[in-house]
């Protein structure tokens, strides 16, 4: 990364950690000068990540543009929370595609502006983990295939959650949702199933590929912009907590996906033409209950002294990823 990790202590007061920074390493959000490009006045539910993954990806990429940008959205929550007819809270040229066709149309936007000789204009893709690991996984693969010159971001939330939270090809193992209910000898979603889209899309050979959490918003705009510089597909897929689907406090969103984070269960990385080439290290590693404990789609998984063996298994997914990554260094101990 061009950015170097920014540590924030306690101060015993409320005030914001960037305000004590030089203003060339505050978070655009913190700045005058952001965009503002998903306006106040949506639908989003109260402590919605994805209505901050969006704010924030979108107006690092309008920056990095310089205002010259053109989105394209899937149906889903982003889409119906946003643009409710006749009215829209964005403030950008923005289309409305399919649930399953984002890729597809944002690689005949690019192709059109091509062919106007408008190099300065770009061009992004946008959808939940439905419309991106499931009902559009075709369309993106062959936007990757093509290497087309879109970015897509993935804002996942971990299930269809428009639609009555039911479960997605991203829905964590163990999870409940209203089609993997936590009933029976094996409780919530099963584990062995779904897909690592972040992994496949390495598989493509892309230009880029990289993870990012709203619990880090100097991560997250490093890793927009740094896309945002390349020339043909990239990918971003943003890890964003569901208050309503995770039976979440609103108020916890961002200390929920900085567990997630901490725990190792979703592991921020870059990846260059199929090779990692960095990583975010945990700080302080944290045991997966902490992330676990505070949404009400695991409960079930502490309500009985066999079902928590489901725990078990969820930690050795975070362990082979903190194995895999690299993201525990020497003298880093776990949060226990």
């Amino acid at each position: 990364m061009a950015h170097q990790p920014i540590k924030f202590y306690q101060t015993g007061t409320f005030t914001i950690g960037n305000r004590l920074l030089d203003k060339s390493e505050q978070t655009l959000q913190s700045q005058v000068e952001r965009t503002n490009s998903l306006n106040s006045g949506h639908r989003a539910c109260q402590g919605c990540g994805e209505a901050l993954g969006a704010r924030y990806a979108i107006d690092a990429a309008m920056r990095a543009s310089n205002n010259q940008l053109v989105a394209v959205n899937a149906t889903g929550c982003l889409e119906v929370f946003s643009s409710p007819y006749p009215e829209s809270a964005w403030q950008i040229p923005w289309m409305h595609s399919l649930f399953g066709n984002a890729p597809a149309v944002a690689s005949g936007v690019a192709a059109a502006l091509r062919a106007k000789g408008e190099k300065g204009v770009k061009v992004i893709a946008q959808g939940g983990d439905g419309a991106t690991v499931d009902i559009g996984f075709g369309c993106l693969s062959g936007m990757f295939e093509r290497n087309d010159d879109v970015l897509y971001i993935c804002y996942d939330n971990e299930a269809y959650m428009n639609t009555g939270v039911q479960r997605s090809g991203a829905t964590p193992p163990k999870a409940w949702t209203n089609t993997t209910q936590a009933v029976g000898t094996h409780p919530g979603n099963p584990v062995g199933i779904g897909k690592n889209v972040p992994r496949i899309a390495m598989a493509h050979g892309i230009p880029y590929v990289a993870t990012a959490s709203v619990a880090d918003l100097h991560d997250l705009e490093a890793k927009v912009a740094k896309a945002m510089g390349l020339h043909g597909a990239r990918y971003i897929h943003i890890h964003v907590p569901c208050p309503l689907g995770w039976k979440s406090d609103p108020a916890l969103t961002l200390k929920v996906a900085r567990l997630a984070v901490e725990s190792g269960l979703f592991p921020l990385f870059e990846a260059e033409y199929g090779e990692v080439t960095d990583c975010t290290p945990i700080r302080r590693q944290v045991p997966v209950e902490r992330y676990l404990e505070l949404q009400g789609r695991f409960k079930h998984v502490f309500a009985d002294p066999l079902a928590r063996e489901a725990i078990a298994e969820i930690q050795a997914i975070a362990d082979t990823n903190i194995k895999r990554y690299g993201l525990v260094r020497k003298g880093v101990t776990n949060g226990t």
